[in-house]
């Protein structure tokens, strides 16, 4: 049987430590995820991955690793992504002509990452643009006609923490975009993250710091922000939810609400790929039920509600006791029976993993598939 191993965490340098080590091996550490302060070159990212790799060849290496301003390695080679706010503008002008720079940016990404020995990033973002446009009710119900899809109007701010990470406003063009970004992931033989469920942009409070909470009915919510997730249901690989509370649906946050995940992301919206929770550390992860919690706990409930596997970022900075307390809380959960290990789960883990191989960067720098890639992007 195949041991469930949900916990992604994180380590302090650009080396692997003893306690590294001794974290990576243990049998409830899935993977691991990468900052800025774990890269120096790309020639010590391709040493630090192949040493985790050397421990476990299971462990999922992810990253942040979007475009924009949400990129973690952006020197020594590395394409500078740009936002997908500027692929969605782009949509404007020539909507083919995006959908080949989305695809463009997806294989770059995945092709450099892969190169480096990453397996994963979390990517796309599939929340809505408030913050920049907001649709006409005649824009909301109407069809595409001939092919064009509006983006919207000027409308209110909203999310700044979402902002130019999104493609834009209206859920189609997202969808299209996404979907089409997707593809050229998966031409470098990587698998796709969508991200925050069911959408993170309506609201303005940033889930790191705060506690954002989005008044809307589920009605509207699925109309607009969770569309998305119903029509790439066959082709989204992974979700992440939002640490976002939706009182009209849940009075619990989205990672941590069974309705949510598992009633209707995978009921009612069709999804069977693996589901990430966001950053357990973050404010909008630390209050559940009206109570604060630790990060064990915040662990359980999220897996009881249906997640796969769990994030611990940031805790490794200080000696990592916050990452331990973690590895031994939830090995003592396991045995009083307080989440169950799903061999299910973990096969959806290990399905995130490449099996094709990957270029090296020499090699892919004269890669025709990518010169073209390179060519397309804005």
């Amino acid at each position: 049987m195949t041991q469930h191993a949900p916990l992604i965490i994180d380590i302090a340098g650009t080396t692997l430590t003893k306690d590294d080590r001794r974290r990576l091996k243990n049998p409830l550490t899935g993977g691991i995820i990468l900052f800025d302060r774990n890269w120096q070159s790309r020639q010590q990212l391709a040493s630090l991955c192949a040493a985790i790799k050397s421990l476990r060849r299971d462990l999922l290496i992810c990253v942040d690793h979007e475009g924009g301003r949400v990129q973690r390695f952006k020197t020594d080679g590395f394409t500078h992504l740009p936002t997908m706010r500027a692929l969605g503008e782009l949509w404007v002008k020539d909507q083919l002509a995006a959908t080949n720079a989305a695809t463009a940016c997806g294989y770059v990404l995945a092709a450099e990452l892969r190169s480096c020995g990453v397996d994963f990033s979390f990517t796309p973002v599939l929340d809505l643009d408030f913050q920049n446009d907001a649709p006409t009710q005649a824009q909301a119900l109407a069809a595409p006609r001939a092919g064009a899809i509006s983006l919207g109007r000027p409308g209110a701010s909203r999310s700044s923490v979402i902002g130019d990470r999104a493609f834009g406003r209206d859920p189609r063009v997202v969808t299209l975009l996404a979907k089409s970004l997707m593809h050229g992931l998966l031409q470098a033989g990587m698998m796709n993250c969508g991200k925050h469920f069911p959408g993170h942009g309506f609201v303005k409070a940033d889930s790191h710091t705060d506690i954002p909470v989005d008044k809307r009915s589920l009605k509207a919510i699925l109309a607009d922000d969770a569309a998305p997730y119903e029509w790439l249901n066959t082709t989204l690989t992974s979700v992440m939810p939002a640490h976002v509370v939706y009182p009209k649906v849940d009075a619990r946050p989205a990672g941590f609400s069974e309705k949510w995940l598992t009633y209707i992301l995978r009921g009612q919206l069709g999804f069977g790929g693996a589901i990430f929770s966001d950053d357990l550390s973050m404010a909008g992860a630390r209050l559940i039920d009206g109570k604060q919690v630790s990060y064990t706990e915040a662990a359980v409930v999220a897996l009881n509600a249906g997640c796969d596997m769990v994030l611990l970022c940031n805790q490794s900075v200080d000696g990592g006791e916050a990452v331990d307390d973690l590895l031994d809380g939830m090995a003592e959960a396991l045995v009083k029976g307080q989440w169950e290990a799903l061999e299910s789960s973990d096969m959806r883990r290990l399905e995130l993993l490449p099996t094709t191989p990957a270029h090296e960067w020499d090699e892919l720098m004269l890669h025709p598939a990518y010169m073209h890639a390179m060519g397309l992007i804005p």
